[in-house]
């Protein structure tokens, strides 16, 4: 157990390495957000009467989850074989896929929540339950990271990954998708809390479901 958690330790601070020595990644990822924001902005600043808080909350999760594609698409397919050949001589797989999906949860974090405060900043805040927003963003946040890293592993074994990646993601994403929609769309009502438990059990199962398939998938996936 103490071996598994210094090489789960050991993978994370790798990727966080290679993320800082990188940076333009990041760097593109934040200027994606802040100039997708803008355009909303200046799409609906002549007729501010049309951002409703159904659009608000809207385009705030499809600019979520683009962002969330571009970010993640790139945790298999930018490794070399020789580098997952060395990594595999080191490491047990499921460690390979918890340490992805570890860092890309902590980045779509980062992300989500720097998106929201730029986002309510520009085109103003109607969410009346703020906590509760801020648990739909981490939720989506582990579920976008999970099911994109896995679906990842599996596009970056194909000639064509992109496009590969955003067939077999669309069936796993949108049901997480509409599951946030409501749960957030909830919290932007400011209803009662007990209203929103079945949301939060169905998001909470469908990363649990994930997570495991994880696990126990990709060690075949990574053998080949």
């Amino acid at each position: 157990m103490a071996e598994s958690v210094r090489q789960w330790g050991a993978l994370m601070r790798k990727e966080f390495l290679l993320e800082w020595r990188q940076r333009y990644a990041l760097n593109g990822m934040l200027l994606y957000i802040v100039g997708a924001v803008y355009v909303c902005y200046l799409s609906f600043n002549a007729r501010p009467d049309l951002l409703t808080p159904i659009v608000w909350n809207t385009l705030f999760w499809i600019i979520l989850l683009f962002t969330a594609i571009n970010a993640i698409a790139k945790s298999f397919v930018q490794e070399r074989a020789g580098r997952q050949l060395y990594y595999y001589t080191l490491a047990s797989p499921q460690q390979i896929i918890l340490a992805k999906i570890g860092y890309n949860t902590a980045l779509m974090l980062v992300l989500a929540l720097l998106g929201f405060t730029v986002y309510a900043f520009v085109l103003g805040n109607p969410v009346h339950d703020i906590g509760m927003y801020l648990l739909t963003l981490v939720l989506g946040a582990v579920g976008f990271a999970a099911s994109l890293t896995l679906v990842s592993g599996i596009a970056s074994k194909a000639e064509n990954p992109a496009t590969l990646m955003a067939v077999l993601s669309f069936p796993i994403i949108l049901p997480l998708l509409i599951m946030l929609l409501k749960l957030s769309k909830n919290a932007l009502d400011g209803l009662d809390r007990s209203v929103s438990w079945d949301e939060i059990g169905v998001i909470l199962a469908i990363d649990v479901i994930v997570l495991t398939l994880s696990w126990l998938l990709f060690p075949f996936l990574w053998r080949s």
